[in-house]
């Protein structure tokens, strides 16, 4: 492990934590970011090729073709496809999951706690079944027939929750998508050794995988989720390193499938459960948030305030989560779970269970969830973290953080619940942007990373610079970890507003910024957007709506990014995908893209810069709709 702790880690935009890590006995993702900081030139424009045994090639003035013939626009564009189709794949992954415990939830009659989510979801699939289970199982079904399509059969969900002006334009342009997993797998193969190399035909592939990516891995998958899990409810609750209890056994959950989850959630909070925590010291357990899977369980929270003390922070403060040394036990079931975690969770004693092999990791025991014997499997799971309990705290010096933070962010906010807390209409939002009162909105979405400034620096500095211009910010994604961390999602950051958006914010006592929780939920913006849309009688292009993916970081915020501009809107990247190095594929995503879908993406890694290019454009859709 490095040794030099505390001169070497980058900046964050949360100071707190920032002086937290910097006095931290252990190395963590912060202390490498300088050992790291040379990139490979080649890497960075994408035009490396390691496909085949002739390689790897290099594309460069003196060498501009690999020793297949392939140039700088095919290998870029290849390796942009493949990133897609894998991010997509990770999407897709999830929502097969949900909605496959949906269907085994409605078979075996257990409990669905949104029940109005499911008739909602029954309306929009037009299925009438008086029997609540038959409905639930027949929706998972409709949502698994669709994944499990060839590429060649479109499919039917897609024309039943896209909204009619973007159904259009992707018949026009050819690029609705067939079976989500074929098209994935059509990715890979396209992308290939000697396959394509029309790097256009590979970026509007990329589009494809978008669709189904954003309206099956990210909308659906909230969708099924409130009705697993219960709808999400306006609250104010505490954030950061404060919501770690030493008093209780506590668990760390990371990943992105809440519902896995749902059955141990209820056996942590059971009397024979509490007992054995108190067996060995201990009050009981609480299960401490971290990347989406702890955002989903933020924005639910009202439905497990006996077990979930709170949202602790992002993909890149779960190192320093783990060395308050009050956490006991890791879960994993997916990304963002970083590899770092494991030397500091053998190092202090923490007990890691990985719930999906897709998510295994090193030195952790891996016990695949499993419905049918879910009830055993949370005992056993129950038992050995009791027993990591016993054996670490006594010997592992804790660090507690209790001023990290905050006690009163507004969580829960949703589509259904933003709107509810309007009135029940979409109106009154309208009126204040018609007014001007809301300039406009943007919403900053998406990863954390350590490199566009430092730690959620660049997110958080553009979400001021946008606040201060009069524009309602909605996140959703690690972003929003970063975010409700500095202070910016409690109805105080009115303050920080423009003038006209303190006025709304001071109001209505709400912050200028909105956390939708998980990366999941950009399908609840897309949601939002569309019925704004229809209000007016627009379409999505015409909204006073950007995107900004600040600090992207996966390959799924790629996949993210092809919705975006599938649904026709200006993204913004703080940072280039490794694309640079190909000239179409340039001129495609930030010019063309404008004409074919009315999207467009806009690199900049400056906030202030950023802020006043996305006002600009703002401006322009208010021109155009002549408000």
């Amino acid at each position: 492990m490095n040794q030099c702790f505390g001169c070497n880690t980058c900046k964050s935009a949360d100071s707190v934590l920032e002086g937290f890590i910097k006095e931290l006995p252990m190395e963590t993702s912060h202390h490498r970011v300088e050992s790291q900081s040379t990139k490979c030139g080649f890497g960075l424009q994408g035009v490396c090729c390691r496909l085949c045994s002739n390689g790897p090639c290099r594309i460069t003035p003196n060498a501009p073709r690999g020793i297949c013939g392939a140039n700088a626009d095919t290998i870029v564009t290849r390796n942009f496809l493949r990133a897609v189709a894998s991010g997509s794949g990770c999407y897709i992954h999830i929502v097969e999951n949900t909605a496959l415990n949906l269907k085994k939830t409605a078979q075996t009659r257990g409990e669905l706690k949104g029940i109005r989510a499911l008739h909602r979801l029954g309306e929009i699939f037009d299925m009438v079944e008086t029997d609540d289970y038959v409905l639930a199982e027949k929706v998972a079904d409709a949502v698994l027939a669709d994944l499990y399509k060839p590429e060649y059969v479109k499919m039917e969900l897609v024309q039943k929750m896209g909204y009619a002006p973007r159904l259009k334009k992707w018949e026009e342009l050819g690029i609705l998508p067939g079976g989500a997993k074929s098209e994935v797998f059509k990715g890979v193969v396209k992308c290939s050794t000697n396959l394509n190399s029309d790097p256009v035909d590979m970026l509007v592939d990329c589009l494809r995988l978008g669709i189904s990516t954003g309206i099956y891995g990210l909308t659906l998958t909230n969708l099924l989720n409130d009705v697993l899990l219960g709808e999400p409810q306006l609250r104010l609750a505490p954030v950061g390193l404060r919501v770690i209890d030493p008093d209780y056994i506590n668990i760390m959950i990371t990943g992105h499938q809440h519902t896995i989850f749902v059955d141990l959630q209820e056996r942590l909070i059971s009397p024979e459960a509490i007992a054995k925590a108190k067996a060995v010291g201990a009050k009981g357990f609480k299960l401490v948030g971290c990347t989406c899977v702890g955002q989903d369980l933020q924005l639910r929270g009202s439905h497990y305030t006996e077990v979930f003390d709170g949202h602790a922070g992002n993909n890149y403060t779960s190192e320093a989560i783990l060395e308050t040394g009050a956490i006991d036990a890791v879960l994993s079931e997916f990304n963002c779970t970083l590899p770092g975690i494991e030397p500091i969770c053998d190092e202090l004693m923490i007990k890691q269970i990985c719930l999906d092999d897709v998510a295994k990791k090193a030195n952790a025991e891996l016990m695949p969830f499993d419905f049918m014997h879910r009830a055993a499997q949370s005992e056993v799971i129950i038992d050995k973290i009791v027993e990591a309990y016993k054996e670490r705290r006594p010997k592992v010096e804790q660090h507690l953080m209790p001023e990290h933070g905050n006690d009163h962010t507004l969580t829960g906010v949703s589509e259904v619940s933003l709107k509810e807390f309007l009135g029940g209409s979409w109106k009154p939002l309208i009126d204040l942007i018609v007014s001007g009162d809301i300039k406009g909105i943007a919403g900053v979405v998406g990863c954390s990373n350590l490199t566009a400034g430092g730690h959620d620096v660049l997110t958080v500095e553009l979400t001021n610079e946008l606040i201060a211009k009069d524009i309602l910010v909605l996140t959703a994604g690690c972003s929003s970890g970063g975010i409700e961390n500095c202070g910016l999602m409690t109805p105080e950051a009115a303050k920080l507003a423009g003038p006209k958006l303190r006025a709304v914010c001071e109001k209505l006592n709400i912050p200028p910024v909105l956390n939708f929780g998980p990366c999941l939920a950009i399908g609840r913006l897309e949601i939002v957007a569309t019925e704004l849309a229809a209000e007016l009688d627009v379409d999505l292009p015409q909204l006073p709506l950007v995107l900004s993916a600040a600090q992207w970081l996966e390959e799924q915020a790629l996949a993210d990014g092809a919705f975006g501009l599938a649904l026709g809107l200006p993204l913004h990247l703080g940072q280039p995908p490794y694309v640079t190095g190909s000239p179409v594929a340039v001129k495609v995503l930030t010019e063309d893209m404008k004409q074919l879908t009315g999207g467009q993406v806009i690199i900049n890694p400056d906030a202030k810069e950023t802020a006043e290019i996305l006002d600009r454009i703002i401006m322009e859709k208010r021109q155009g709709l002549n408000i």
